[in-house]
C-alpha cells in the first residue's frame, strides 16, 4: 500500500551460550552483572528489543539450569537449540546455531549473532548492524569499536551452509569473514563491545575485560 513503511528484512538472533567459561570459574550461560542481570536473559532481551526474531539460544553447559532462566518467553519469540558436542569448541555452538535458523524455514534472510559474554551490548548497537535496507541473504558484516572486530557479526543465509562446513574445533568464523571480507560497520561511538572472560569473583586477575575482536565468535580460542 503507498504511503506505508517498508518492514524491515527478517533477522534472527543468535546467542553462543554452551561453553563452559573455563576461565570464568563457571558456564557463563549462568553469569550476572553485578546487579544480578543474568547475561543470558540481558542478551536475549537486547536482540529482541532491536528487531531480531526469533532469537536462537545455543546451551550446552549448565543447560538445565539456563534454560530455566528463559522462562518467561513465549513460543515462537525464543528458541533453545542444544549442542551436545559443545565441549568440541565454539565451532559446536555455531554450528548447532546455523542449523537451528535453516530449520527455521525460508523466513530469516541473516542471524545477527553474539556471544553471550558480551553484557555491555546494546540495542542501538544491534540495530545498526540489522537496520540498513540492504541487508539480504548475502550480508555479511561485522561491528568494530575503534577498529576492533567484535559483535554482533551478521550472517546472511547464503553462508550458512559454508560456514557450516568449514569451522572446526575453537576456530570459530573469523577465517570465513576475512576470506568473504565481512564488512566492517564501526560501533566504537556506541559502547565499548568488551567481552568479560574473567570472574573476579572467582579470580583476582587484573583484566575483566578482554579488548574486542579476540573471543567468542572471531577470536582466540573461546574460553570452554
Amino acid at each position: 500500500m503507498a504511503g506505508m513503511t517498508p518492514l524491515p528484512p527478517p533477522v534472527a538472533g543468535l546467542v553462543l551460550a554452551a561453553g563452559a567459561g573455563s576461565r570464568y570459574g563457571r558456564p557463563k550461560a549462568l553469569a550476572t552483572t553485578p546487579e544480578g542481570t543474568s547475561w543470558l536473559v540481558r542478551a536475549v532481551h537486547t536482540l529482541a528489543a532491536a528487531g531480531c526474531h526469533p532469537v536462537i539460544v545455543v546451551l550446552g553447559a549448565g543447560a538445565d539450569e539456563a534454560e530455566a532462566l528463559l522462562g518467561d518467553y513465549h513460543p515462537g519469540e525464543l528458541v533453545v537449540s542444544r549442542a551436545e558436542d559443545w565441549a568440541d569448541g565454539l565451532s559446536a555452538s555455531l554450528r548447532a546455531g546455523l542449523r537451528t535458523a535453516a530449520a527455521l524455514g525460508p523466513g530469516p534472510l541473516a542471524v545477527a549473532v553474539v556471544p553471550v559474554d558480551v553484557p555491555g551490548l546494546t540495542e542501538a548497537t544491534v540495530r545498526r548492524l540489522i537496520g540498513p535496507a540492504e541487508l539480504g541473504p548475502d550480508t555479511l558484516r561485522q561491528a568494530c569499536f575503534q577498529g576492533r572486530p567484535g559483535h554482533p557479526v551478521v550472517i546472511g543465509r547464503a553462508h550458512w551452509a559454508g560456514l557450516i562446513a568449514s569451522v572446526s574445533g575453537d576456530t570459530g568464523a573469523r577465517p570465513y569473514l576475512l576470506a568473504h571480507q565481512a564488512g566492517p560497520v564501526e560501533c566504537g561511538d556506541l559502547e565499548t563491545g568488551a567481552d568479560i572472560d574473567v570472574n573476579t569473583d572467582v579470580n583476582t586477575d587484573a583484566g575483566v575485560a578482554r579488548e574486542t575482536g579476540r573471543g567468542g565468535t572471531t577470536g582466540h580460542p573461546p574460553d570452554r
